[in-house]
């Protein structure tokens, strides 16, 4: 994912949550007001996100100091320390619901995919990812199914041919639609 479509994705989120608006912080909090917070995980597993939360914390007030200690992929402890943040206190708050959403969600994925990975441990399987992902998110998604050990399956339409059952009728039969899919070169690869 390009950084300027996470960056599109992170505008989207922060004017979805108005974030320019937060009529709490106004009202309670001074616009000089300076503060520490601390991002520490809610539960063990693999952690995934890390740089489209830092690029909220950027995009909301590049005066927020981030000090991260953890990386994307590394495994993370209930209660683990995973950043250090420090800048204005309307800030801090101003971002810190989307950057969170954005690492709780990727977090869940490569935790999720991590389990699969353990549970398939010794087979000749191996766990990879579909194109049913959040729309805006795929290339995120797909990078937390890496970090959980997993891999990553067609990207989008044009990354490969998937012949399923739609195909083989609208063909008229798995040889025709096999046939018709190399008819197109062998540089692309072909799956049944």
């Amino acid at each position: 994912m390009s950084s300027t479509d996470v960056d599109r994705l992170i505008e989207m989120a922060l004017n979805e949550d108005a974030v320019t608006n937060d009529l709490t912080s106004v009202a309670t909090i001074g616009d000089e007001q300076e503060g520490v917070a601390c991002i520490t995980a809610k539960a063990t597993g693999l952690l995934s996100g890390i740089p489209p939360a830092r690029m909220v914390f950027e995009q909301v007030d590049p005066a927020i100091k981030q000090r991260w200690l953890v990386s994307d992929g590394d495994r993370v402890d209930e209660g683990s320390l995973l950043c250090e943040l420090k800048g204005p206190v309307h800030s801090l708050l101003a971002a810190e619901r989307t950057a969170l959403n954005f690492l709780q969600h990727l977090s869940g994925i490569a935790t999720a995919t991590a389990s699969y990975v353990e549970a398939l441990s010794g087979t000749n399987c191996r766990v990879v990812d579909t194109r049913k992902t959040t729309p805006g998110m795929r290339k995120l998604e797909k990078a937390a199914v890496v970090h959980g050990g997993g891999g990553n399956h067609r990207m989008d339409l044009e990354s490969g041919m998937l012949i399923k059952e739609n195909h083989i009728e609208a063909c008229g039969s798995i040889t025709e639609a096999v046939g018709k899919c190399y008819s197109q070169g062998d540089h692309i690869w072909v799956e049944v």
